[in-house]
């Protein structure tokens, strides 16, 4: 028999369509967005093109996180908001479909334009979606649930993701490449559709935010500043900002530089989505026992090192390797990240806070993109070491060391003064909280023995 998710025949209906919309939504995410900086290569995209495409949209998209919540402080629902968001996002994938074939002299800014609308869709829907999930999920089944969540919609994300390499490495090689993109984005839009339909047979229950049940409040900058939120808000923007200085250049590095064909890119980028997959039921678990904390210290630590990683060798297997170590990390952090803003942030405050944290991420994320895009052109072709120049095997290579060194800092700065919201039944050690995660795997310990190594150092 199927395990509920609440004592609530409702509640645990909305649980399981909420289940479904990620399955749906992950098969637009991971068969289409995944693929929009190789689309824009496809059309001949500069490296600071890609990095305005990685960015740009997000920044300007998050800005319809405050209408968003200005309009859930005004109306008695929140659900109509957040299809609307969803149905935008799914028909703003509808014009890649045609955009390489009837704007072909414009194509890379359209496809920015469109992009945008993408994005703004999303981020329409998502802090009030936040809070109605803050209502419907308890406390103490955060972790369990969206760690499972997150799990079945990484699965299909990865699944998506190597369907949608594998549609693309057959249309290149009949020289149809461009109908292989056509085809993931339409099928990505179709999947947004079933997951508007599953949003739609969600129950919303009665919020302390909606205008049904408390005024409007004016969205400031200064409830951001006076939260206890605030210094951990400071910390992820810090950290993703220095992640953006690289993030949008592993692409291009690996489809222009080392010339990696469709099919390797798509087995690259799944590597670390399946191990996402094998990982976060087990870090949901550690979360609801032994807290969020614990995953972020651990898991911050191992990030500032991964782009030094793709500095050894440009080898293809190295890199899967690589992957590996990143999706471990990845998917430990972002979900204890998720986790310690819902304890963090009370839930009258959850989708006006949010919508500010997440304005406040995305300035830092297009900083970084826009630092690495001017680092991509202005990094000399060598270091000029004592008696020894060092060439750059691809200019994107100072660029990922840049970034580690950024991540670095944050780390150091933010992490030892992490403390932990709500109260724990256990502890663990970050090398115990390893070695449960990885069911002892080998190379993963032997990772984290490097790591652990050079932070005593």
């Amino acid at each position: 028999m199927t395990t509920a998710y609440s004592k609530d025949p409702q509640v645990d209906r909305t649980l399981r369509h909420s289940v479904r919309d990620a399955v749906a939504y992950s098969v637009m995410s991971g068969g289409g967005e995944t693929y929009f900086s190789a689309f824009a290569l496809f059309l001949r995209a500069s490296a600071p093109q890609i990095g305005l495409l990685a960015t740009l949209p997000a920044l300007l998209g998050s800005l319809a996180q405050l209408l968003a919540v200005w309009l859930g402080a005004r109306l008695p629902r929140r659900l109509p908001v957040i299809l609307a968001g969803a149905s935008l996002q799914a028909m703003a994938l509808l014009p890649l479909v045609i955009l390489p074939l009837s704007w072909p002299e414009h194509a890379v800014p359209v496809l920015i334009g469109c992009v945008t609308l993408y994005y703004a869709g999303g981020n329409l829907a998502t802090p009030l979606w936040i809070s109605l999930m803050g209502d419907l999920v308890p406390e103490r089944k955060r972790g369990r649930y969206f760690g499972s969540r997150t799990r079945l919609a990484t699965i299909t994300a990865f699944v998506s993701l190597a369907a949608g390499g594998l549609i693309l490495d057959r249309f290149d090689a009949a020289g149809w490449t461009v109908f292989g993109f056509l085809s993931i984005f339409l099928a990505s839009a179709v999947a947004r559709g079933v997951s508007v339909y599953h949003l739609f047979r969600m129950h919303e229950p009665v919020s302390a935010e909606s205008g049904a049940a408390a005024p409007a409040q004016r969205i400031s900058w200064r409830l951001l500043r006076q939260s206890h939120a605030w210094r951990f808000t400071l910390f992820l923007a810090a950290m993703q900002g220095g992640v953006a200085v690289a993030a949008p250049f592993f692409s291009v590095y690996m489809l222009r530089d080392l010339q990696f064909s469709y099919l390797q890119f798509m087995a690259n980028t799944a590597m670390a989505v399946l191990v996402q997959f094998l990982t976060l039921n087990t870090w949901g678990r550690i979360s609801d026992v032994f807290g969020n904390r614990l995953i972020l210290v651990t898991a911050g630590s191992v990030i500032p090192a991964l782009p030094l990683l793709w500095l050894v060798s440009a080898n293809f297997w190295y890199l899967l390797g690589v992957q590996v170590v990143s999706g471990f990390a990845w998917a430990g952090f972002s979900l204890s990240a998720g986790n310690f803003l819902y304890d963090l942030v009370p839930a009258h405050r959850r989708a006006r806070y949010m919508a500010l944290h997440n304005v406040f991420v995305a300035a830092l994320v297009f900083g970084g993109g826009m630092f690495g895009a001017l680092l991509s052109r202005t990094l000399p072709a060598q270091l000029e070491l004592p008696g020894h120049p060092v060439a750059w095997g691809s200019v994107f290579l100072g660029v990922f060391a840049v970034s580690s060194a950024l991540r670095a800092l944050v780390a150091l700065a933010f992490l030892p003064r992490l403390e932990e919201v709500r109260k724990t039944r256990r502890s663990m050690s970050p090398r115990q909280l390893v070695f449960r995660v990885t069911r002892f795997n080998a190379f993963l310990g032997l990772v984290y023995e490097a790591v652990a190594f050079f932070r005593r150092k």
